[in-house]
């Protein structure tokens, strides 16, 4: 499958025009969408401990997948099944929830620069600076010129992470209003997972239009060259986790990843080895 196929185009957006349940760009069902992607791990982690033994070199570079959906849209899911397919020492997964007080006191890009990924990690937002943007705006908790300047910011932002070799890879997980009904109902029908339903998202169900114009808005205003937007079909679960296992592993191709030279003589090394006296 092309995993750019559900890569954004410039211009406006209209979220009700691209289908959440969308499999198109894979010839097969769930059972070998599962298989397909468990086939890609062992490039996934080659790749990224090239890119984790890269650092060792001085190199800047690193990755960082944002992740940005409706509840259930599946977040936790990509990180289980997709990101889990690579060594975990290799990895930083943040998830923003409400501004603490201690980051209120800052500027809103202050909390997401403290989590960014060192060089030679992939660096995960479960959720990200786009918060600021949505819910804010959804629920006017800043003025409206406030929210309107952070798209610049945000864009200005990106492009500075990207001169400074950060590889930014962005999902919006599209979910369909009925899926996300059926995944809350199935939490309430299955007393393990009551502890993952949170009444408050009912309540967000009521400002889905609202949501989906921020979404509108924010997609189109930072939709750049630099750090563009995927927009991930994620009514099948299995489709989702895919597609973005496809996204990390042709932008991690696209970084030319190599194995750093030996900074010694290897044949020396390999003889004072071979001519050492026997280890009591």
């Amino acid at each position: 499958m092309d995993p750019h196929l559900h890569r954004l185009p410039p211009g406006p957006v209209d979220l009700r025009a691209l289908t959440t349940d969308d499999t198109s760009g894979f010839d097969g069902g769930k059972s070998s969408g599962k298989q397909a992607l468990a086939a890609l791990g062992d490039e996934l982690s080659d790749l990224q401990e090239r890119l984790f033994a890269e650092r060792t070199t001085g190199s800047g570079r690193r990755v960082l997948l944002v992740l940005q959906g409706m509840d259930t849209s599946g977040k936790g899911g990509v990180l289980r099944h997709t990101v889990g397919l690579v060594d975990p020492q290799g990895v930083k997964i943040t998830s923003f929830k409400a501004p603490t007080a201690e980051e209120r006191k800052h500027r809103f890009l202050w909390r997401i620069r403290n989590a960014l990924p060192q060089p030679g990690y992939i660096g995960v937002f479960d959720r990200s600076h786009y918060e600021d943007v949505l819910i804010v705006r959804v629920h006017g908790l800043a003025e409206p010129a406030t929210i309107e300047s952070r798209y610049d910011q945000i864009n200005e932002f990106e492009a500075e992470l990207a001169a400074e070799g950060v590889v930014i890879v962005k999902c919006m997980l599209h979910v369909s209003a009925d899926e996300q009904r059926a995944r809350l109902l199935a939490r309430l029908d299955n007393e393990d997972k009551y502890w993952k339903f949170n009444p408050s998202d009912v309540d967000e169900r009521a400002h889905w239009g609202d949501y989906r114009a921020a979404y509108e808005i924010a997609l189109e205003r930072t939709n750049t060259e630099v750090a563009p937007w995927y927009v991930v079909p994620s009514d099948k679960k299995w489709y989702r986790n895919l597609v973005i296992g496809g996204l990390l592993l042709e932008h991690l191709r696209g970084m030319a990843l190599r194995w750093p030279a030996a900074d010694f003589d290897v044949d020396e090394q390999r003889r004072r080895l071979l001519d050492e006296a026997p280890v009591a």
